[in-house]
C-alpha cells in the first residue's frame, strides 16, 4: 500500500478522489478536480481553491505531464 499525506505535505501529488496538488503549475493548475473516466483516465480539469480539497489521503508523485492533459473527456 503507497504511502498517503496530508494536503499540506503534498508538492505535486493526487487525491484518488479526483484532485490534484501541482505547486510546480500555472496558478490556474496547483489544485485540480477531474473526471475520471474507465481505465483510470482523468480528464475535464478544473480549478478548485485549497479550502475545498480532501485534508487526508494524497499519493505523492514527481510530477505531471500538462501537455497530455485531456480538456474534452
Amino acid at each position: 500500500m503507497e504511502q498517503t499525506f496530508s494536503a499540506t505535505e503534498i508538492k505535486v501529488g493526487f487525491h484518488p478522489a479526483g484532485y490534484r496538488i501541482d505547486k510546480t503549475a500555472s496558478p490556474m493548475n496547483r489544485y485540480t478536480k477531474w473526471d475520471i473516466l474507465e481505465g483510470d483516465k482523468w480528464c475535464n480539469p478544473k480549478p478548485v481553491c485549497f479550502d475545498s480539497l480532501p485534508q487526508q489521503g494524497w499519493i505523492a508523485v514527481d510530477k505531471f505531464d500538462w501537455n497530455e492533459v485531456n480538456t474534452t473527456g
